[in-house]
């Protein structure tokens, strides 16, 4: 599940760097394809993870990806708290940021 949690948030940032990167090569069709198979990707597995922390029992997932800085005993970390919560709002965010990018297709195609 760890590299999961990973592949979520980093495919629409794939994305998005092969359209800014390549968008002249592959044509503005091959860019919306991209950018949105990217946040697709990070939807399905959104949906993947749901299902195992709601309905699977999986355990909640507390691990630190950067320790930023320590300070005087405190600690500044980066990482990923996956628990059911967080499992729901995944969902609903990568839904609702397919639909954005669906819908943008059609309203920026005479731009």
């Amino acid at each position: 599940m760890d590299t999961v949690y990973l592949i979520i948030v980093l495919a629409p940032l794939l994305g998005a760097v092969v359209a800014g990167l390549f968008g002249r090569q592959i044509g503005r069709v091959g860019a919306h394809s991209v950018t949105i198979l990217g946040v697709a990707v990070s939807f399905l597995l959104s949906v993947v993870v749901f299902h195992a922390h709601v309905f699977g029992g999986t355990p909640v997932y507390n691990e630190t990806v950067y320790t930023w800085m320590v300070s005087d005993g405190l600690h500044f970390e980066i990482g990923f708290l996956v628990d059911n919560l967080t499992a729901m709002m995944m969902l609903v965010v990568t839904f609702v940021s397919l639909m954005v990018h669906i819908y943008t297709i059609g309203y920026m195609a005479d731009d």
